[in-house]
């Protein structure tokens, strides 16, 4: 017996597999209604799921629900799937979907994707597993914003302070993985989970090492302590060597994602845009693109991405032009005896470091100081951008496959939790955006969006900087892994180690 014993477990050893992975950053909450950064979303798409989510070629599918269908241009009826459990074994249900959607939408609860959630007049439960949603118009993303991840009722119905609930470091889901381990500035940890309706993911264990600077990634990497993680455009050009390239597959794409400076136009010193368009003519960004990137970006010309209909061909970010740049400041009444001076805040952990130090040396060449402030990615969101204490910060944002311009760029958006941090208003902007809203014919929103387009350039709240590469490697141990438009982890429960 003891024999039979040993064996088994040397099988079960043997046959188990974790996938080691990097986060530069804790999660501020594991909870998707409440996860703004990158690091937040990356952990809980593991461990949460959606009505309906993305395939490979960006096409929608159904993910908690059976299936779905318009009964009319404002009604929309999703039928669930029965063979879901939480991973505390309860079952999902409608009333999960309705609790969800109420909990996004309750004014107690600060969260960006409640603008998402306006558009609806009703969520009504026909029975467990039908649920019928009612629009106050036809609305343009009436079934993308259910890629919002589903909460569980019966854990947080009671719950009186979702913000600060100890549900968003231990959460309950139905995803492919469970949270095993979370502790700050600590690797976290998942566990498959056996229950997962789709099949249990091949392999038994995720870790998500935390690492808050690329040249440790990169370490780590050419170690093999990773299977997964990012390059930079200097590693991949200068740094790894032919070994490198026999262990891991490399990737890259354009990313869904452009770095930016943002003003706070509550700063009086950035109310005037033609203060905002000197600093625009003062960069170069074609020298981002070279000296950062090393050619693995490409310019950013304005807020939505090359090959949506939404991006405007007829707008080009400008070329540097120092001296068209001092002519605006001189009229401004700056000079080299009244420099324009602010300081420009960004985070560690990445590019952004070096990219306000190559910023400041341009800015200084239209005679504008610039100082810099780098903070940890945390103190950052939560003692700069928050509570909007900042004069300029460089961010990024990674942007979805169907744009919205609400939640970055409508007024209404400013308020506390909203995405529009920087305080942008121009009426112009609402009124298009609300229109959209109501436009379901694809060549009409397109039009509506590349006039947002101009007019958020021409504004220059943000100075539109790049648009960079994706630069993923995974480790050719695992398989099988294929590149799609939106990456090359969509099909990670299949992946074998």
């Amino acid at each position: 017996m003891k024999k039979i014993t040993l064996i088994l477990i040397l099988f079960l050893h043997v046959n188990s597999s974790t996938l080691h992975m990097s986060i530069s950053a804790n999660p501020s909450r594991i909870n998707p209604i409440l996860s703004t950064d990158s690091v937040s979303s990356q952990i809980t798409k593991w461990i949460f799921n959606s009505l309906v989510t993305y395939d490979k070629d960006a096409n929608i599918k159904t993910e908690l629900a059976k299936s779905y269908k318009f009964l009319d241009d404002t009604t929309l009826e999703f039928e669930l799937r029965d063979d879901v459990l939480w991973s505390d074994g309860k079952p999902f249900t409608a009333k999960d979907v309705l609790f969800t959607y109420e909990t996004i939408i309750s004014p107690n609860i600060y969260t960006p994707y409640s603008s998402s959630f306006r558009h609806i007049e009703s969520v009504k439960i026909i029975n467990d597993y039908k649920i019928i949603i009612k629009y106050k118009y036809p609305y343009f993303k009436a079934l993308e914003i259910w890629m919002m991840e589903i909460l569980p009722e019966h854990v947080l119905k009671n719950e009186k302070n979702l913000m600060t609930a100890t549900f968003n470091q231990s959460p309950i889901g139905t995803g492919p993985y469970k949270l095993k381990k979370f502790s700050i500035l600590e690797n976290i940890v998942l566990d498959a989970n056996s229950q997962y309706f789709i099949h249990k993911p091949n392999i038994d264990k995720m870790i998500f090492h935390f690492l808050p600077d690329s040249s440790a990634e990169f370490l780590m990497l050419k170690s093999e302590k990773l299977d997964v993680g990012k390059l930079t455009p200097i590693q991949l050009e200068r740094q790894i060597d032919e070994d490198f390239k026999e262990k891991f597959n490399i990737y890259e794409d354009l990313a869904h994602s452009y770095l930016y400076v943002g003003f706070n136009l509550m700063d009086e010193k950035f109310k005037d845009k033609r203060v905002r368009k000197a600093l625009s003519l003062a960069i170069d960004r074609d020298e981002l693109v070279d000296i950062l990137y090393f050619g693995h970006a490409e310019v950013c010309h304005g807020p939505f991405m090359p090959k949506t209909g939404a991006f405007n061909r007829d707008i080009k970010a400008p070329k540097q032009d120092i001296k068209e740049a001092k002519r605006l400041l001189k009229n401004l009444g700056y000079d080299e005896n009244n420099p324009l001076e602010f300081t420009l805040t960004t985070n560690t952990g990445s590019l952004r470091g070096y990219a306000i130090e190559i910023l400041q040396s341009q800015f200084k060449k239209a005679g504008v100081i610039v100082h810099l402030r780098v903070l940890e990615w945390q103190a950052f969101l939560n003692t700069v951008v928050a509570p909007k204490n900042f004069e300029a910060v460089l961010m990024g944002w990674s942007l979805g496959l169907k744009p919205d311009a609400y939640s970055i760029w409508h007024s209404e958006s400013s308020k506390k939790g909203g995405f529009n941090f920087i305080s942008y208003k121009n009426e112009e902007v609402d009124s298009l955006i609300k229109k959209s809203e109501k436009t379901v014919n694809k060549n009409e929103f397109n039009a509506i969006y590349r006039d947002i387009f101009s007019i958020i350039v021409d504004d220059n709240p943000y100075l539109f900087l790049v648009i960079p590469h994706s630069i993923t490697v995974v480790n050719k141990k695992i398989e099988p892994v294929s590149s799609s438009i939106i990456g090359v982890m969509h099909n990670t429960i299949d992946w074998i180690k």
